[in-house]
């Protein structure tokens, strides 16, 4: 039976060599079996159909014998098919760069029975790990920003052998298990068939060459554990729970590798004068009795200091006043919110005698 590779992928006959290898590793995410909802047949499909749409002078000879494909390979086979069966399955194996499948099979375990690291030996440098910290400020840091100094025990890089992992001054040599070039074959029998993958090289880490002497301050690894001060800018607005990222100040790579990131998660202390709603700020001020009945002018605070507002005659308790663009400033617009005050009328107690008369002759 005829298999249409360009159907199973899901991609056009035109499609770059780069669609195909996204489009290749989005279904083979989807398809893997040991996720849910996972199908193992159509997964094998996938990973055979860019076994040859992957590779440049096979999907071309793919593309030029079409449906002859198959029964070629049953009578010699084209060059370059010498990894699949008459029926397209796996014969002596496949070969396939396991950097193509890391990012797939990410987290889900050397389902392969080895790891694209290279298996027992120090494997290719890895990205630094990420780190979230909580980070609490207070109700105005919130309101208008702040600028933060943090201290953090992390991985940084060695600062005796710049990362590389060798002593200053060792002999540098070509990798002799790799011969220079960084990366192995190895075979393994899997569930799919023997299969050849192309890893990076245990003993260099993917570098091809090797140090006479490792460095005596990292032991090799090109990183060293230290408390480093980092600062910080918080962003005027940012709420309680909001993430901050900053990219690349995690731990340091092995070897030279990428660095994490640091995650802080804002905790905004409260405040005994405001709340926050959004991006407007509430309060509550107190008036007296006869305030309300009167009218006045008191003071309210605010996070810009305090400010006047005029009560009107015959304030109810409850009322609430707004104040224009006095609230928070929008994190991700322009502008402020306001600075709603509710206005609670206290009611007198301890009267005398004289002042109880007064009050029911006016009839209140």
């Amino acid at each position: 039976m005829n298999k249409d590779y360009y159907n199973i992928l899901g991609v056009g006959k035109n499609a770059s060599q780069e669609e195909i290898k996204k489009t290749f590793r989005k279904k083979a995410h989807q398809c893997h079996p040991d996720k849910q909802g996972g199908d193992e047949q159509k997964f094998k499909e996938i990973n055979e159909a860019y076994q040859v749409l992957g590779d440049a002078k096979k999907r071309a000879q793919y593309d030029q014998f079409g449906s002859a494909f198959e029964h070629g390979q049953a009578g010699g086979g084209f060059s370059g098919f010498e990894g699949f069966s008459a029926q397209g399955g796996p014969a002596s194996g496949w070969d396939i760069n396991m950097e193509d499948l890391g990012d797939i099979f990410g987290g889900l375990g050397d389902i392969f029975g080895f790891s694209s690291q290279g298996g027992q030996g120090r494997g290719r440098a890895r990205r630094g790990g990420d780190i979230q910290v909580l980070l609490a400020i207070e109700f105005k840091e919130a309101v208008f920003g702040a600028e933060k100094e943090i201290n953090l025990k992390k991985n940084v890089v060695c600062d005796r052998c710049g990362g590389n992992g060798a002593e200053p001054d060792s002999k540098i040599e070509t990798c002799k298990t790799c011969n220079g070039s960084g990366r192995i074959i190895k075979t393994q029998r899997t569930i799919f068939g023997n299969m050849r993958a192309q890893t990076t090289c245990p003993d260099c880490g993917g570098e091809g060459k090797s140090y006479s002497r490792k460095c005596s301050k990292c032991h090799g690894n090109g990183v060293i554990q230290e408390i480093s001060g980092i600062k910080v800018k918080i962003p005027a607005g940012i709420d309680d729970g909001e993430t901050i990222r900053l990219s690349g100040h995690g731990e340091a790579g092995e070897r030279g590798a990428p660095a994490g990131d640091l995650y802080l998660k804002i905790r905004v202390n409260p405040d005994i004068k405001f709340k926050r709603d959004g991006y407007n700020i509430l309060s509550k001020a107190e008036i007296s009795f006869a305030q309300a009945a009167l009218g006045d002018k008191i003071e309210i605070p605010t996070v810009d200091g305090n400010v006047k507002l005029k009560i009107p005659e015959g304030a109810q308790s409850g009322k609430v006043f707004r104040l224009s663009g006095r609230g928070i400033p929008r994190l991700r617009g322009s502008g402020r919110g306001d600075h709603l005050v509710e206005i609670i009328v206290k009611t007198p107690t301890g009267l005398s005698r004289k002042q109880k008369e007064m009050l029911k002759e006016l009839g209140i």
